[in-house]
């Protein structure tokens, strides 16, 4: 267990050595205070597992947020403390989690999933101890239903708004003719089932799914179920083999390859200038925030990269080779802020108040783009405990990732399929 902060004189200690206080006027304000104690965050982080690269980013992200969250006098004038615990980016070991969270730590909320076996693994265990869940997954598992009033997703999109925002731009400019390479769990599987609709309503067709373990470490078996007449190759993978995917793709095409359009998760954490990496200039890519600063880089991303410890090139300062999960990790810095929110709506002042914060949360709608949301403008639904945002395609040119396109928001809305708010606490 990694417990970022403890006690209240371990805050302090703690916060000082970390940064997460450091240099602020604040340290002395809570040692003033000791009536205030500090609001408790649960993160369920994948320090070990096939998410260790997300769980380190998205680790990184959420002191950063704390940090600014604090320093800026943290959350109803009391200081924010982030407990975090490794769920192994295990279903089982999540749920365990969730329960320290609520029983052993006293934590008030549970944040930060990921995965979305996991979440589907560690939500109902949030709605038998009533304790509100953020997760910071993309899996249409929230909005779908499945789950419950605890479990919301505020603050990124799900791969159902994406892939219907990103299937017009395939269809008209890629090809019509698309196979699909996925990873063989709930979040390749939304991929799958959502992408085929949404490629069908463009009149194109998916000629193969091909699903893959998501602890795969070699893929050169599968490609030849890749049909001839394949026009645009449909790619999203995971875990800690995705360069050995994406350079065993381009080995198994060589020159002749089809249009290629991937999901970013296929190279999150990646350096694009790996070697085999070179055949990937002129394909495209999703991205949920643009690794790479662009030419309109807005002072709110330059802001966040300056927090995280991220260059232009979406890697960290310190280490080049170090490269981040930007396009997911910045949904862990907004989430924070959608708690905070909130917490200061809803007069939050313990778990008595549980109840309070969903609903003041569920009332949220419109999200601006600024500091506490870099990413871009927002539209949360309350119904459905899930948010909706811009989605971007970006194209590999000299191994760099340009953005070529931007949805608007009104491109990723569907029909409502649940109303959280009609269900009991």
């Amino acid at each position: 267990m990694s417990k970022l902060i403890t006690s209240r004189r371990g805050l302090l200690k703690g916060a000082a050595a970390g940064g997460l206080l450091a240099a602020s006027p604040l340290v002395s304000r809570y040692a003033q205070a000791q009536s205030s104690a500090p609001i408790r965050i649960g993160f369920q982080q994948h320090s070990t597992g096939i998410g260790a690269a997300y769980g380190r980013w998205y680790g990184r992200t959420t002191e950063a947020a704390a940090k600014a969250i604090n320093d800026a006098g943290g959350i109803n004038g009391r200081p924010l403390e982030i407990v975090a615990e490794d769920d192994g980016t295990d279903p089982k070991r999540g749920a365990e989690v969730v329960e320290k969270f609520a029983n052993q730590h006293e934590c008030d909320v549970a944040f930060g999933t990921l995965f979305s076996h996991v979440v589907f693994g560690s939500a109902p265990a949030a709605g038998e101890l009533k304790i509100p869940y953020f997760v910071v997954s993309e899996g249409h598992h929230v909005a779908s239903g499945a789950l419950n009033r605890y479990t919301l997703q505020p603050g990124i999109t799900d791969v159902k708004s994406q892939v219907q925002a990103m299937a017009p731009y395939v269809s008209q400019n890629l090809g019509k003719k698309v196979t699909m390479i996925f990873p063989d769990f709930a979040f390749g599987h939304d991929h799958r089932d959502f992408f085929t609709q949404a490629i069908e309503a463009q009149g194109g067709e998916v000629l193969e799914h091909i699903a893959i373990p998501p602890t795969e470490t070699s893929f050169t078996k599968y490609f030849p179920k890749i049909p001839r007449d394949t026009e645009v190759l449909y790619h999203v993978m995971v875990g800690p083999a995705v360069l050995t995917f994406v350079k065993e793709l381009g080995e198994f095409f060589g020159p002749s390859a089809p249009a290629i359009f991937g999901f970013i998760d296929s190279l999150e954490a990646v350096d694009m200038s790996s070697p085999g990496l070179e055949f990937l200039d002129g394909t495209y890519f999703w991205e949920g925030m643009p690794r790479y600063a662009q030419a309109d880089q807005t002072e709110y991303d330059k802001a966040f990269r300056a927090a995280v410890g991220v260059d232009e090139n979406g890697a960290s300062v310190s280490d080049a080779k170090d490269v981040s999960t930007y396009a997911h990790m910045f949904g862990c810095w907004e989430t924070l802020y959608i708690i905070k929110r909130g917490m200061e709506a809803s007069g939050y002042a313990g778990p008595q108040d549980r109840a309070k914060l969903i609903e003041a949360v569920e009332a949220m709608s419109a999200m601006d783009e600024g500091f506490e949301h870099p990413q871009g403008p927002k539209i949360f639904n309350g119904k459905t405990h899930q948010t909706f945002g811009k989605q971007y395609i970006s194209r590999v040119e000299n191994g760099r990732m340009v953005r070529v396109h931007s949805t608007s928001i009104e491109d990723t809305f569907y029909p409502d399929e649940v109303d959280y708010t009609a269900q009991s606490f």
